[in-house]
């Protein structure tokens, strides 16, 4: 077998001394091209190459979800060919590794790396389902290109508070749970829409929901982790099914208070619930516009303002090794 592996040297829970025993240890089983990369975008060039090289077997991805998100958009890029793309595999090295955690991987690397090699050795894999994101024909954001996604997005709040974090980060702070739940703070004190809402949800069938405060889609669950503590704000969500949709209508203190209190307790059978939450599960198609632009996330990168973006869930998309 032939593989490449796309390294991020930045990733923050490994060290270069880490990562040389991790090549080092797929060198061994496999003959191994490693990749460092250089610039934001250099691994989506890499799957791209990959996907469209006639020998490569399979990518592995070593860095966080960023990492694995690029390596994705590459391989995918000319679209989903299970049978035919190279396979993925995964080495967490970032601070929550949700991807990775969600397929059942352990969230250290060295353990992971062991996994991943006994994945190999007994035929091991699955072809998970993604999400992907569009603009929506006939708003002003119909030109932007389509991206996937791996274990979610957000329109909104969530996604803001993504930006807020990158923002920190680009100064020199470091990733922790810490600093995120500090942003969630800011982002809630300084979200001028979070009593009316302005994003409205259209899916074929039913009426438009209006005035959602908050939108996240789901393509696996959990949502996220703090820490050890897995995050389920859509339970059903599932590799093996469309996408799942949690809102809210109101985020006043006393909403806040209760739907963040259920998130902290929910589980993979009850997720956050009540008379401003909406849950829609398995969607294959859908659409959320806003009456102003938004920020957009999509597996924890911030990806700018959007008025319009239309999401598709696509089934068996992309082979993993687990």
């Amino acid at each position: 077998m032939r593989a490449l592996l796309v390294v991020n040297p930045a990733a923050t829970t490994t060290s270069a001394r880490t990562r040389d025993v991790l090549i080092h240890a797929l060198a061994s089983e496999m003959k191994l091209d490693a990749i460092t990369t250089e610039y934001r975008g250099h691994a989506r060039d890499l799957g791209r190459q990959a996907a469209q090289s006639d020998d490569i077997d399979l990518v592995v991805a070593l860095g966080g979800d960023g990492t694995v998100n690029e390596v994705v958009n590459g391989l995918l890029h000319a679209g989903p060919d299970p049978e035919h793309l190279p396979g993925l595999a995964v080495v967490p090295g970032g601070s929550t590794n949700v991807f990775a955690r969600a397929l059942g991987l352990p969230n250290q690397p060295v353990e992971a790396t062991g996994v991943l090699l006994d994945a190999l050795r007994e035929g091991r894999e699955r072809t998970v389902g993604l999400g992907l994101t569009s603009g929506t024909p006939g708003t002003e954001d119909e030109a932007v290109p389509g991206r996937w996604f791996t274990f979610n997005a957000g329109l909104g709040f969530d996604a803001g508070v993504v930006g807020r974090v990158e923002q920190q980060r680009e100064r020199g702070r470091k990733s922790t749970h810490a600093l995120y739940m500090r942003q969630v703070v800011r982002q809630l004190l300084g979200d001028p829409h979070r009593r009316r809402g302005v994003i409205t949800l259209e899916h074929p069938g039913e009426e438009p929901v209006r005035d959602l405060v908050l939108s996240i889609v789901s393509n696996t669950s959990p949502w996220t982790f703090l820490g050890n503590r897995p995050i389920y704000a859509s339970p059903k969500a599932s590799f093996d099914t469309g996408l799942d949709l949690f809102g809210l209508s109101r985020m006043s203190t006393t909403a806040v208070a209760r739907y963040g209190t259920q998130l902290l307790t929910s589980s993979p059978e009850r997720g956050p619930h009540g008379k401003h939450a909406l849950s829609r599960h398995d969607l294959t198609r859908f659409t959320l516009h806003s009456k102003v632009p938004l920020p957009l996330q999509m597996d924890g990168d911030h990806l700018g303002l959007r008025t319009s973006v239309t999401f598709t869930g696509v089934r068996r998309a992309l082979r993993v090794i687990v």
